[in-house]
């Protein structure tokens, strides 16, 4: 018996999501059994429970969108061994999200600089790191906190190269006094004043990517902008560039480079808290809350 979450109607996760038992059946020709060790809670699966999402699986349905697991019966493609249990649970999310936007959208360079908001995020400390393994330098926003100075240093240490509040952003000085040349790419995860104020650092040309928008407030473009600047406006969602890269070399070439930038700990896995299976309840009440804001990811562990 195997025992899994469903959901049978959109609604609060924690009243429409339930823990149910189901008989496991000895697996067919070309089927695998895996048995799972740990999965993420992101707020895309929140919000796909809730029904707010653009994808809408059939209902009933079981939650969740990436993990990791050990292969029972059969073989399939496989991670190293020396892939760490959360940096393998979370590979397919957050670090495919990074390195898609960093690579799709702007010819980056050594030297070349890339800010964004939401920095503290998974995918902000992705960004982060894969851009020092490239040599590229980051500017980093994040809201202003009693733990900031805490914050920053944990943010230096993974290879930002400037941690910014969103109110210093707004008069610093380290592009006009040629500290740092000006983004070629801005990533937004916050929307409203936030991607405005990542804007406005952009050069000539550049381009500002949303992949989120937690402060639930549209992204405005100021006419200047697109006149004067000629800054390109793009989005990005994960979950179509995966539809249609299933079977490309791009998407194999995407996990080897980071796994190999994961088992050179070059690239950590996101500060998290692991929490039984049974107390799934937690994990889905804080990925929304003010504590899943702060950059930690709550996984659930499936024992082993």
């Amino acid at each position: 018996m195997a025992s899994k979450l469903v959901y049978s109607e959109y609604g609060d996760p924690i009243k429409v999501v339930r823990k149910e038992s189901e008989p496991i059946e000895e697996p067919k020709e070309k089927e695998v059994l895996i048995q799972m060790l740990a999965s993420p809670v992101n707020p895309a699966d929140v919000n796909t429970i809730q029904g707010k999402y653009p994808s809408k699986p059939p209902l009933p349905a079981v939650p969740g969108n990436e993990g990791v697991g050990k292969i029972i019966k059969d073989n399939v493609l496989k991670v190293p061994k020396r892939l760490g249990l959360v940096e393998a649970a979370t590979l397919t999310v957050n670090p495919c999200t990074a390195y898609r936007m960093l690579k799709d959208f702007v010819d980056l360079k050594p030297g070349d600089t890339v800010i964004q908001n939401g920095a503290n995020s998974a995918c902000g400390q992705n960004v982060i790191q894969i851009c020092r393994s490239w040599g590229v330098r980051t500017v980093n926003i994040v809201r202003a906190r009693p733990e900031l100075d805490d914050l920053k240093v944990f943010l230096r240490e993974l290879g930002a190269t400037e941690i910014l509040t969103e109110e210093e952003a707004r008069t610093t000085e380290i592009f006009k006094s040629g500290k740092l040349e000006q983004p070629k790419l801005a990533l937004n995860c916050v929307g409203g004043k936030s991607s405005l104020n990542i804007m406005r650092h952009l050069q000539n040309c550049g381009t500002i990517v949303t992949y989120g928008g937690m402060s639930r407030e549209p992204v405005t473009v100021p006419t200047s902008a697109l006149i004067f600047k000629d800054v390109r406006v793009r989005g990005f969602w994960m979950t179509r560039w995966s539809k249609e890269n299933s079977d490309t070399v791009d998407r194999i070439e995407m996990f080897e480079e980071l796994i190999s930038l994961m088992t050179s700990n070059e690239l950590q896995g996101p500060v998290h808290k692991m929490v039984d299976f049974n107390d799934y309840k937690e994990a889905l009440s804080n990925t929304l809350s003010d504590k899943g804001m702060v950059g930690k990811k709550f996984i659930l562990g499936f024992g082993k």
